[in-house]
């Protein structure tokens, strides 16, 4: 995998001047769960500058990709053996690479359909095991049939094997302990992502600055906002305590009668309404009479003015 993406970063700082952002997922098996190693690959069409600018570039030569993966490949296998074992695997090699005119293959199929649909798809496909359960057909404690694609010929085929060949096929492709095999290069590598995420986020410190600037130039202003942008005093903080005092509710002189036109909350309600029965005066009924009297309210003097209900804060 990183020689795959090696090969590509190399290509896109070669002919963009960009470092691209790679996600690469390795398979060591084919369709009928046999050893087929191969590379899956999200390359970004374009990459960030040395500027740190987002650069586009969507032209990717597979006929000279093909050529240069081949020849990394066979140079990895040359370089991962002994001398000894390298002068024996000598001529296997050099067949590959003469059987092989146009590169090792290289699939690289259009875009089809919609981008998330496709990084949905891909992301399941990539992380998927050896084989679903859904492909095994039949076992009966000693064989096990299941189906697979012939990318030969694009049919749907099945094959019937022991139980111990299926087992011996299925446990090679198992990766060793902390192995990845889904790694991240590039731009995705974790080096840049944690330069990104300070990047991104002094970038949205900045932006939500601008935004709430945005939002308190075309909100309406308030009736206090408007007397404080006048010149005046805040009209909710008192002038003798200076302590702010947030608007809670209302009381008004009705024919003679206190009502409460106003009240934010259940508090604030039943707040209010003790505060009318003590300005008021309704007292307790007297003990020893027979018949209950039924106490007026003392009455108001009349006025204009308004009670209002403050709360601190």
């Amino acid at each position: 995998m990183d020689a795959s993406a090696r090969l590509l970063t190399d290509f896109f700082k070669k002919k963009a001047k960009v470092t691209p952002g790679i996600i690469a997922g390795l398979h060591t098996f084919g369709s009928r769960v046999n050893f087929n190693p191969h590379v899956h690959m999200l390359v970004t069409m374009g990459g960030l500058t040395e500027k740190g600018e987002w650069k586009q570039y969507d032209f990717l030569p597979f006929t000279m990709l093909r050529k240069q993966w081949q020849t990394v490949v066979l140079k990895l296998i040359r370089n991962g053996v002994s001398p000894r074992e390298k002068k024996r695997i000598q001529p296997r090699l050099q067949k590959a690479f003469t059987n092989n005119g146009e590169g090792f293959y290289v699939y690289a199929p259009k875009q089809r359909g919609k981008i998330k649909e496709q990084l949905r798809y891909i992301g399941r496909y990539i992380r998927r095991p050896a084989i679903g359960i859904n492909r095994i057909e039949a076992y009966d404690g000693q064989f096990v049939t299941f189906k697979y694609k012939d990318k030969t010929d694009g049919k749907d085929k099945s094959e019937t094997v022991s139980v111990e060949e299926f087992i011996s096929r299925l446990i090679r492709h198992i990766p060793d302990e902390q192995f990845k095999t889904i790694r991240h290069y590039g731009m995705y590598s974790r080096r840049s992502k944690n330069l990104c995420k300070k990047v991104l986020s002094t970038w949205q410190q900045k932006a939500r600055r601008w935004v709430v600037k945005v939002k308190k130039t075309l909100r309406r202003q308030t009736w206090r906002e408007r007397i404080v942008a006048s010149g005046k005093k805040d009209p909710l903080v008192c002038q003798r305590c200076e302590c702010y005092y947030e608007y809670k509710g209302e009381v008004c002189l009705e024919n003679g009668k206190l009502e409460i036109k106003v009240a934010l909350c259940k508090t604030t309600r039943a707040y209010l309404e003790r505060m009318i029965n003590d300005l008021t005066g309704i007292k307790n009924p007297q003990k020893g009479k027979e018949k209950e009297e039924k106490h007026k309210p003392k009455p108001v003097q009349a006025t204009e003015r308004q009670l209002c209900l403050f709360g601190v804060s």
